[in-house]
């Protein structure tokens, strides 16, 4: 049986974006918009030109893509026609061969939101799209608050279906703007609206994800004949979300019936992306990826029980329900005080450590594991760090450089507008080979703020590693969390580290002292060591100056 086409469109840069605290540039849209189309999908709406200057300066420049770029807009305003409308002009003006535009199909809002009559926003919405066949555009209907609207007058919500689509439109999607319709309800209605003669392939899904169920209400559309899924990259939409396209692309890619039955722009290899693609876009907002999310979280492949690691290391299949790498992720058998050898074994191994079972320096690396986490560690979250204790412990660690001594100052001061800031100072003196170097670094970034004492340390450390300042010339650190253990005058401060680097990889290492400050560097350090093990090997010999 020949697959089925299923189209994908992307909303990240327009329902995105009205995400609460996120903003694209113009500069960065361009290159989310790159990257969704190196990722397959069909169409990319880049926003809503004469909405916001951004919007409008992005399609001005836009990228050249194989998918379809699509303006957002809204059908035309009764008391005008649709070549006089200047909301439509600007959306059209932007110059796409492809605009998608909303319009009301629910009767409560043509009552209370358009206060116009039913004939008159139905009359608006075909005048609309016969506008734009004149035009020779491809057209989209996002039929907003379909679901609601059906199920309050359902022969009116389908005649503004009828409506755009007897005009020329090529899609009308059905949109659950509010989020609310649960996957029976979405299934039920869309085999009804088939069933009155709207055609499948011509019908698109539009969900949000306030009950949790967009990727389900998505998919359940598709089952009952939907043939085009809208949705955004790790679920960026307004207040909970839109249908997650991480979620649903590999889905639609790897299980069945979806598998086989239908075929997505989306190739095997385009698919191995996927992760990168999600990684980027949290980068670009500032964000902490979802450990937890499926498919492309850190922890979406995490085996920590004892049994668990046991079972992979025989078959991955048995607690894995896709191999991690269609994806662009890694299987991860994180360590902790609840670790067994079949754990540590596996955890070796990934990290190309091979260890005979019999080797008695595994009870003593497991041991040095409980030891530690009894005093603040946590090393199920802090992989790289785990491998450096293991390491330790085989004598396959290489000491690269040495940390000397090192201080750090924070001032409070009045600047030139008579305001108190504050302003971090570090100082690190490293040996390498038979040379010392001495870093100083302060905390001001380049707008004048001052982001601490760990950031002006961190900073310090990079400045200065001799022959190997290129390794680390690419690491940044992307997250950084602190956590109190114990409490009272007793307390222990464990800081965790994320950091990536140029290659894409993203590791964590972890400290732990009664001193945040101490706490944070020893994480720095690990960071660092395990970057240069992984790119050098070996120390290199510092030539003194």
């Amino acid at each position: 049986m020949t697959p089925e086409r299923l189209y994908l469109f992307d909303t990240t840069l327009r329902d995105g974006q009205q995400t609460q605290g996120v903003q694209f540039s113009a500069a960065e849209k361009a290159q989310i918009a790159q990257a969704l189309d190196r990722l397959g999908v069909d169409y990319i709406e880049g926003g809503w030109p004469g909405a916001n200057p951004t919007d409008s300066d992005f399609f001005a420049t836009a990228p050249q893509t194989r998918a379809r770029m699509t303006a957002f807009g809204m059908t035309k305003r009764v008391g005008r026609s649709a070549a006089n409308d200047d909301v439509l002009a600007a959306v059209l003006n932007a110059g796409t061969g492809t605009v998608c535009l909303v319009g009301k199909t629910h009767t409560f809002h043509v009552a209370t939101a358009l206060g116009v009559t039913l004939d008159e926003n139905r009359e608006a919405i075909a005048e609309t799209f016969r506008h734009l066949r004149a035009l020779g555009r491809e057209a989209l209907f996002d039929a907003e608050h379909f679901f609601d609207g059906y199920k309050a007058d359902p022969a009116y919500a389908l005649s503004c279906l009828r409506a755009a689509l007897d005009e020329g439109a090529r899609w009308v999607v059905l949109c659950d703007t509010n989020g609310g319709t649960l996957p029976a309800d979405v299934g039920r209605i869309v085999a009804e609206v088939i069933a009155a003669g709207i055609p499948g392939d011509r019908l698109g899904i539009h969900c949000h994800d306030d009950t949790g169920n967009a990727v389900a209400n998505s998919l359940a559309a598709v089952n009952a004949g939907c043939r085009q899924i809208q949705g955004t990259l790790n679920g960026l939409g307004e207040r909970c979300g839109n249908a997650n396209l991480t979620s649903l692309i590999p889905t639609l890619l790897l299980k069945e019936p979806y598998a086989s039955r239908f075929q997505t722009g989306v190739t095997p290899e385009a698919l191995k992306g996927l992760l990168k693609t999600s990684r980027m876009l949290d980068d670009i907002l500032n964000r902490v990826p979802l450990r937890s999310a499926p498919y492309i979280g850190a922890s979406a492949f995490a085996h920590k029980a004892g049994l668990h690691a046991s079972a992979i290391l025989k078959d991955p299949t048995t607690y894995e329900h896709i191999d991690p790498a269609t994806v662009g992720n890694a299987r991860v058998i994180p360590m902790s005080n609840q670790a067994g050898q079949s754990n540590l074994r596996a955890r070796l191994a990934s990290a190309g450590i091979e260890v005979d079972p019999k080797d008695p320096r595994l009870a003593r690396i497991l041991e040095v594991v409980k030891e530690h986490e009894d005093q603040g560690y946590a090393y199920d979250g802090a992989q790289a760090s785990f491998e450096l204790v293991a390491r330790r412990e085989l004598g396959l660690c290489p000491a690269f450089f040495e940390v000397k001594r090192y201080r750090v100052t924070v001032e409070r001061r009045k600047n030139k507008y008579d305001r108190m800031i504050s302003l971090s100072e570090a100082v690190v003196v490293v040996k390498i080979g038979g040379r010392k170097a001495m870093s100083v670094s302060d905390s001001m970034d380049g707008t004048g703020q001052d982001r601490g004492p760990v950031n002006a340390l961190a900073k310090a450390l990079a400045k200065d590693l001799g022959p190997y300042q290129a390794c680390i010339d690419d690491m940044k650190l992307v997250d950084f969390k602190v956590r109190i253990t114990q409490g009272g005058t007793e307390a222990v401060t464990r800081v965790i580290i994320d950091s990536e680097d140029g290659q894409g990889r993203r590791w964590s290492t972890v400290g732990v002292s009664p001193n945040i400050v101490d706490a944070s560097f020893e994480a720095l350090l690990d960071a660092i060591q395990w970057k240069l093990i992984r790119d050098i090997g070996q120390p290199v010999e510092a030539v003194a100056p």
